[in-house]
């Protein structure tokens, strides 16, 4: 088995580990009773540079398990620190195990991790494991994000391990394989800021330069430098979000990574009827994460990475907070010009005009009003006939279709009342046809632990390609059906 394993293509250079023993701690993962592979990624085994087809699923599961690992690996569990709902905590991967850092062919670097890969020291009394149904959402979501064109984990390959895990009650144990360009965290600072220890404040600092953005280092203060650069890199993903109507679901610090792909697919969950109060978590009792306050709070997790900072951008801690606030007072322009463009491109608008923000935000408190499906309105508005909703043939809504076909002929100056093709290319580069609708996702889960896993490769092959029309496939357009009850995610742990 060792043997095949080594013609997989694994090319392991572990340079976490070589940080302060504090930040880590090596151990192996928990081995399993049974494992049994459930799904693989080939598309992304390419991408890595993986060869997997001369590989058994029983030597595969037993790989993705952590029975039998890798050579080259080199396993360990991180430590991080983290504001959950505003609360500061001591953390760490209490239940994954990063197994090592793997370069692709074109040397890209990606942490492997095992999710649910059994207790390390920071469990917190957890049992280190984790059940099929959210490591299986965890795979349709981040696979459906990198679909959407938003920088996020992958997801590579997810395991049942032969043992029931208990939470309500009693579920399949699963591992899911999670790749990502680091897992490096606002909540990896605060760790080591909490301790106040600033040399080895300085070496992560100059670690998370090298690794993610080396053309920093040779600026005038490259700590600066990071921290707009990750202000930039996240109110790019943020819109992204909002742009799909994705709502994550538990932003804490430590699910804010530094490389600005979206992380630890929990409670998350995709809105249908747009209400920016909307909150789908079980555990977000007062909204603190709703889908309308995703800016804001990445404006709070970007003020407490910057905290970490202060003496590494100026050793004058004064001078330092005065730096950041500047830095920080430009937030809120920044993130409003880059949700007005998102939405421009979304309504097919070239061009900046004046009336075009309250264009926008008219159309929102219409749709908010009647309680209007998201992503089903932008696919009306491209003429894609599988959207029928009656909601459109009232007259509020013709009055703004009449303004916004007006803005649409500035476009090109044209009296044609038609979508050009130039307006049409540009909403559909921004408006997703598909999304992960929740009552599609959960019958995929509910399927694949009774063994059937046919709804859940259906589902994949249509989330693959969300900007093209999956002909005879509107049963993933069409809204959920109501029955009077409250849709609730939980975060799986």
């Amino acid at each position: 088995m060792t043997s095949e394993i080594s013609k997989i293509g694994w090319r392991f250079d572990n340079t976490y580990g070589r940080l302060p023993e504090m930040m880590l701690s090596k151990l192996p993962p928990v081995p399993v009773k049974s494992p049994k592979l459930i799904i693989l990624n080939d598309s992304l085994s390419k991408e890595l540079g993986l060869n997997f087809s001369t590989i058994s699923n029983e030597h595969l599961a037993s790989m993705f398990a952590g029975n039998l690992l890798p050579e080259g690996s080199q396993p360990i569990a991180q430590a991080y620190a983290g504001h959950q709902f505003g609360y500061f905590t001591m953390l760490g991967d209490g239940r994954a195990i990063i197994i090592g850092e793997h370069l692709t062919k074109n040397d890209r670097r990606v942490d492997i991790q095992f999710k649910g890969s059994g207790v390390t020291p920071y469990s917190r009394n957890a049992d280190g494991r984790a059940a099929l149904g959210p490591m299986l959402r965890e795979y349709i979501i981040s696979e459906a994000m990198h679909a959407l064109n938003i920088p996020t984990t992958r997801s590579l390959a997810v395991i049942k391990t032969g043992e029931n895990v208990m939470r309500e009650t009693s579920l399949p144990g699963a591992i899911l394989t999670r790749v990502a360009t680091s897992h490096l965290r606002v909540g990896t600072f605060q760790y080591v800021a909490m301790r106040n220890d600033q040399k080895t404040l300085k070496k992560l600092a100059s670690y998370t330069i090298k690794r993610h953005y080396p053309e920093l280092k040779d600026k005038r203060n490259p700590v600066l430098a990071l921290l707009k650069v990750v202000m930039k890199k996240q109110v790019e993903l943020v819109m992204n979000w909002m742009r799909v109507g994705f709502i994550h679901g538990v932003m804490n610090t430590d699910n804010m990574t530094i490389s600005g792909e979206t992380i630890d697919y929990g409670p998350c969950a995709f809105m249908d009827t747009y209400d920016p109060r909307t909150v789908f978590s079980s555990i977000d009792h007062h909204g603190r994460y709703a889908y309308g306050n995703q800016p804001d709070i990445t404006n709070w997790n970007l003020s407490r990475f910057a905290e970490t900072l202060i003496l590494l951008i100026n050793k004058k801690e004064d001078r330092a907070v005065e730096i950041i606030k500047d830095t920080f007072n430009k937030f809120n322009k920044v993130y409003k010009e880059s949700w007005l463009n998102m939405m421009r491109k979304k309504l097919g608008l070239f061009g900046e005009k004046n009336q075009d923000e309250n264009l926008i935000n008219k159309l929102l408190l219409w749709m908010s009003k009647n309680k209007a499906d998201y992503t089903n309105t932008f696919c009306y508005l491209m003429k894609e006939g599988f959207v029928k909703d009656k909601l459109f043939q009232k007259s509020s809504f013709k009055k703004w279709h009449n303004e916004w076909i007006a803005r649409i002929k500035q476009n090109k100056k044209t009296d044609n009342l038609s979508l050009d093709s130039s307006t049409l290319n540009l909403m559909r580069s921004s408006n997703p046809l598909v999304i992960p609708r929740n009552h599609k996702v959960e019958e995929a889960l509910d399927a694949a632990n009774n063994n059937n896993l046919v709804p859940l490769h259906n589902l994949l092959k249509v989330l693959k390609k969300p900007y093209e029309r999956p002909y005879k496939k509107e049963e993933y357009h069409i809204t959920p059906p109501q029955n009077g009850k409250e849709y609730k995610t939980f975060c799986g742990t």
